[in-house]
C-alpha cells in the first residue's frame, strides 16, 4: 500500500526506511502484444500514405526527357537524363535532417535518463550511500557461463578464459539440464558447476537460480560477468571491461562487441557481414549501447539487485528475481530493464567476443523469430517511456524499410521486364554506386570474402528480405497469439573459432 515503507531487500545490508511505491499492474501479453502490433502497423502505414501522397503531389506533368545513344567506342549505349523532380528531392534531404534530429533528441534523452529518480530510490533503498568502494579498488570478477547440453562448445569457451590478460576470480558453469558431459567438463578444467533444480524457464530461469545464490553475499566491488557457453572471448575482455568499471562508479555494464565464427559457406558470411555492420555502428556511437549483448556482458552487482528489488514496481517481472522468464530475449528485456532505472552502459571495441553462427537457415529462422518477437513482446511489456523510445522507433524503421526494399525490388524487376532494351539511368546508377560503396566500406573490417560478397548485391538483398520475411512472421504470431519456439542448437562436432 502507498506510504508503507519497504523491508531491506538485500540480507546483511543496511535498513532504508523508504516510502514504497504502487506494484506495478502486469500486463495482458496478448493483448498488448496484438496493441505492438497495430501501432507499428499504423506507424509504417502512416510513413508510407505521406511517401506516397507527397510523390503524387509532386508528379505533376513535365516533358519527357529524351533518350539519346551514347558511344563508347564502337559500343553504343541508351542514356535518359530522367531523374526526380527537384521538390522531391529537397524534400528527401529534409526527411533524412529530420530522422537524424529525431535519433539525436533520443540520444540525448537517453543520456538524461541517467539522473532517473527511480535509480536514486532504489540507492537509498539499499543505503549505497554507506556502500561507496574506496577509490582505485579493483572489481572481484564472477564468470557465470548458463549452459544446455555444451560438452562440444564449452571446453573452447572456458579455454578463451584461461587466456585472458586479467583472469577472473571466480568461473561458474550452469549446468541448466544437462544430460551430457557439461558438469564434468567444467569441473576437469578447474571450474565450479551449478547445477539447476526443475528450471523450466530456459536461460533466464538458469541465471535466476545461480545469482540466487551468489547476489545476497557480493559487495559494492563484485562484478558478473554473464557470457554464453558458445562464446569466445577476446583476449582483453576482462581487462578493459573490468577497467571502465574500476574507473567510472556510475557505469553499470560494459557489454561486448560480437563477431560471428569461421565457416557456415555463404550462410555464414551472411551473418558475419550483418554482425561486422552493427559493431561499426557501436563504434560509430562511440561505444553507447542498443543492447547488452547476452554473448557477454558485465554487469555490477549492484545493479542486478537494482533489477531484482524494482522488479513488479518499476518495471515487468517476477519481484526478486533479476531476469524476467516471460521474455523471450532475456538480453534484450534486461537493457530496458536497467534503461528504465536510469543505468549507464557502454560497449567499447576492446570488449568483443566470437559467437555461434546459425548453421541452416532453419536455425537461423528459429533464432530471428525469436529475437524479433522477443523485441516486439518487450515493448509491450514496457510501453512507451523515455527507455523505449529508440526502440519503438527501430521496429517502425524495420517495418518501413521492408515496405519500401520490396517495394523497389518490384519496382525494378518491372522495369527490366517492361523495357524492350537496355536504358542507363544517371542519376540512378550515381545513387545505386553510393549504396554499392556503402555496403562494401561497412563491411571492410571482415575481409575479402565479407568485401566480395558485400559487391555482389543481390545475395544480400535477398538475405535482407528473409529477415524482412522473419519481422513480418512475428507480427502475425504475436497477432495469432502463435507460441514461440526457442531455437537451441545441438552441436554435433566440436565448436571451432578463434578468438585472437
Amino acid at each position: 500500500m502507498p506510504g508503507d515503507t519497504a523491508p531491506d531487500p538485500i540480507p546483511g545490508r543496511p535498513f532504508v526506511s523508504t516510502p514504497l511505491p504502487e506494484p506495478m499492474p502486469r500486463r495482458s501479453s496478448g493483448f498488448y502484444g496484438r496493441l505492438v502490433v497495430i501501432i507499428v502497423l499504423a506507424s509504417v502505414a502512416l510513413v508510407t500514405f505521406t511517401a506516397y501522397t507527397i510523390g503524387e503531389y509532386l508528379s505533376f506533368e513535365r516533358e519527357p526527357v529524351p533518350v539519346q545513344e551514347v558511344f563508347i567506342g564502337s559500343w553504343g549505349v541508351l542514356v535518359s537524363g530522367e531523374r526526380p523532380p527537384n521538390q522531391l528531392l529537397l524534400l528527401a534531404l529534409l526527411g533524412i535532417a529530420l530522422i537524424a534530429f529525431v535519433a539525436l533528441a533520443f540520444e540525448t534523452i537517453s543520456s538524461l535518463m541517467t539522473i532517473s529518480p527511480r535509480r536514486r530510490y532504489l540507492e537509498a533503498l539499499r543505503g549505497a550511500d554507506l556502500l561507496e568502494a574506496p577509490p582505485g579498488a579493483r572489481v572481484r570478477v564472477t564468470v557465470l557461463v548458463p549452459a544446455h547440453n555444451e560438452e562440444q562448445a564449452l571446453p573452447v569457451t572456458l579455454a578463451a578464459l584461461a587466456r585472458q590478460s586479467r583472469q577472473p576470480d571466480r568461473v561458474i558453469v550452469v549446468a541448466d539440464n544437462c544430460s551430457d558431459r557439461t558438469v564434468e567438463i567444467a569441473r576437469d578444467m578447474g571450474h565450479e558447476a551449478f547445477e539447476t533444480v526443475h528450471n523450466s524457464h530456459k536461460k533466464g530461469g538458469a541465471l535466476n537460480q545461480v545469482l540466487g545464490k551468489i547476489l545476497p553475499l557480493a559487495g559494492v566491488q563484485d562484478v558478473i560477468l554473464v557470457m554464453d557457453a558458445d562464446t569466445s572471448l577476446g583476449p582483453k575482455f576482462i581487462e578493459a571491461a573490468a577497467a571502465r568499471l574500476e574507473a567510472d562508479p556510475e557505469l553499470a555494464a560494459v557489454g561486448g562487441v560480437f563477431y560471428g565464427d569461421p565457416g557456415g559457406g555463404v550462410l555464414g558470411q551472411f551473418q558475419r557481414n550483418e554482425y561486422t555492420r552493427y559493431s561499426l555502428q557501436i563504434r560509430q556511437r562511440r561505444g553507447r549501447v542498443f543492447v547488452l549483448t547476452g554473448t557477454a556482458t558485465m554487469f555490477r552487482a549492484e545493479a542486478l539487485l537494482d533489477v531484482a528489488a524494482a522488479r513488479g514496481v518499476f518495471i515487468p517481472g517476477t519481484p526478486g528475481k533479476v531476469y524476467d522468464t516471460a521474455a523471450l530475449t532475456e538480453d534484450n528485456e534486461l537493457t530496458l530493464a536497467l534503461k528504465s532505472l536510469g543505468a549507464t552502459m557502454v560497449s567499447p571495441p576492446e570488449c568483443y567476443v566470437v559467437t555461434e553462427i546459425m548453421p541452416t537457415w532453419r536455425n537461423l529462422w528459429k533464432q530471428r523469430q525469436r529475437w524479433q518477437r522477443g523485441a516486439l513482446e518487450n515493448l509491450s511489456a514496457y510501453g512507451f517511456t523515455a527507455a523505449t523510445m529508440r526502440y519503438w522507433g527501430q521496429q517502425v524503421g524495420i517495418g518501413y524499410g521492408t515496405v519500401a526494399l520490396n517495394c523497389a525490388l518490384a519496382l525494378m524487376l518491372i522495369t527490366v521486364l517492361a523495357m524492350p532494351t537496355w536504358i542507363w539511368f544517371p542519376f540512378w546508377t550515381t545513387v545505386g554506386a553510393v549504396f554499392l560503396l556503402e555496403r562494401v566500406f561497412t563491411v571492410w573490417r571482415g575481409g575479402w570474402r565479407a568485401r566480395g560478397l558485400a559487391a555482389l548485391l543481390l545475395p544480400e538483398l535477398a538475405y535482407d528480405v528473409f529477415l524482412q520475411v522473419v519481422f513480418i512472421n512475428s507480427l502475425w504470431s504475436i497477432t495469432t497469439g502463435r507460441e514461440a519456439q526457442w531455437g537451441h542448437v545441438e552441436h554435433a562436432a566440436a565448436h571451432e573459432t578463434a578468438a585472437g
